[in-house]
């Protein structure tokens, strides 16, 4: 291991029950007068998009919403809330929501002012250097599910419409300036969303945990975001309004995504992909093809799982951690492979071609090559 590499940290966040109401104070501390709230359109008509509206307009900020977002994103979905942000004279951001309307509100304030097109942004090298920093519109970041993170990401994932390939867009400055982590929000979700959120958080904190990179930092958060998930997500699920268990899942959705400043790996490289194709739900995804992708790790895992396990409780070392993550996908219902979430197995070579592109290759554990990719993907079908 070469004891060298490059460190960064979140931003500042509200967390608690009940601080939905500090949203206008969030957004003076950004320095927003007039926001524009973007959410997706699942959450457009709930009671909690209704009531964060309700709070800004009383505050005087106004209650613009722009909720055309895909569970996906895409540039498309971009250019429209683009307009919506330039004709309305807005001068930031309210990310609210999920994953889709975080990701889509960050990328609304990050392109506000910006000449180049989205793709000139892609996270390659120092193409982040192309951006106009005074271009970039502040962002408060209000999530309503505990899994992707995005509230502390500076990066988002938008998905190409016409190569249907997912794409992170990366810059310092897409990280939000006040994040408000009210589990209070997330008390309406679905079961299955729940289920799906909560274990895209747990497959963050095992890659990041895995990587072979060196970020000791996020390799302890990253131990003890796997400890949250596997002892509170079976709560959450099974009882949506135990608020302990909600807010100790959001908590671990934020530190999944710090620690995955250390790499991610297999999972989401499979995972992104898939959900590009056949727009199956992130979390998901990455819950079904969890264990395959842990066999296929295990040469290099091993003794780092089993040390994992022993922290979390969990008897028989990796066999009983690999064993814990298969009664999770049992019990939150989680569909029995790939094929089973729509996917065509005749599409793998496609697939795996994909698989190898997504940056996420890089922090798997395993080297991955176009053999041991298809593979993997046959596996998990």
């Amino acid at each position: 291991m070469i004891l060298t590499a490059n460190w960064s940290y979140p931003t500042a966040i509200r967390f608690g029950a009940g601080r939905l109401a500090e949203l206008p104070a969030a957004c003076a501390e950004a320095g927003i007068a007039r926001p524009l709230l973007v959410t997706d359109r699942g959450l457009a008509a709930l009671e909690i998009t209704a009531r964060a509206r309700d709070i800004l307009d009383a505050a005087g900020l106004g209650r613009a919403i722009f909720a055309e977002v895909d569970a996906n994103p895409t540039e498309a979905n971009l250019e429209a809330g683009l307009t919506v942000y330039r004709e309305g004279g807005h001068d930031g951001v309210v990310a609210f929501g999920g994953g889709s309307g975080l990701d889509l509100g960050k990328m609304v304030a990050f392109m506000a002012g910006q000449t180049r097109p989205l793709w000139d942004f892609e996270d390659i090298g120092d193409w982040w250097t192309r951006a106009d920093p005074a271009g970039i519109a502040p962002i408060v970041a209000v999530p309503t599910t505990a899994g992707t993170g995005s509230e502390v990401g500076r990066a988002s994932v938008i998905t190409n419409s016409e190569t249907h390939v997912k794409k992170i867009i990366f810059h310092p400055r897409v990280l939000p300036g006040v994040v408000i982590a009210d589990p209070e929000l997330t008390v309406g979700m679905p079961r299955w969303i729940t289920a799906g959120t909560g274990m895209d958080a747990f497959a963050h904190c095992l890659e990041a945990y895995c990587s072979p990179h060196f970020h000791p930092m996020s390799h302890g958060i990253a131990l003890e975001g796997l400890r949250l998930v596997n002892e509170y997500l079976p709560r959450a699920y099974a009882d949506g309004s135990d608020i302990e268990a909600r807010g100790q899942m959001m908590a671990a959705a934020a530190m999944g995504a710090v620690a995955f400043q250390k790499g991610l790996g297999a999972i989401h490289a499979l995972s992104h992909p898939v959900g590009a194709v056949f727009d199956t739900h992130h979390g998901t995804t990455n819950a079904v093809v969890m264990p395959a992708v842990l066999a296929f790790n295990r040469p290099a895992v091993e003794g780092k799982l089993a040390q994992a396990a022993a922290y979390l409780g969990i008897p028989g070392g990796f066999e009983g951690f690999a064993a814990r993550v298969r009664e999770l996908n049992t019990l939150f219902a989680m569909p029995d492979g790939l094929a089973a979430m729509g996917v065509d197995a005749g599409r793998v070579d496609e697939l795996t071609a994909m698989a190898l592109e997504d940056p996420s290759v890089g922090g798997n554990p395993v080297p991955m090559t176009a053999e041991t990719t298809r593979a993997l993907f046959l596996a998990a079908m």
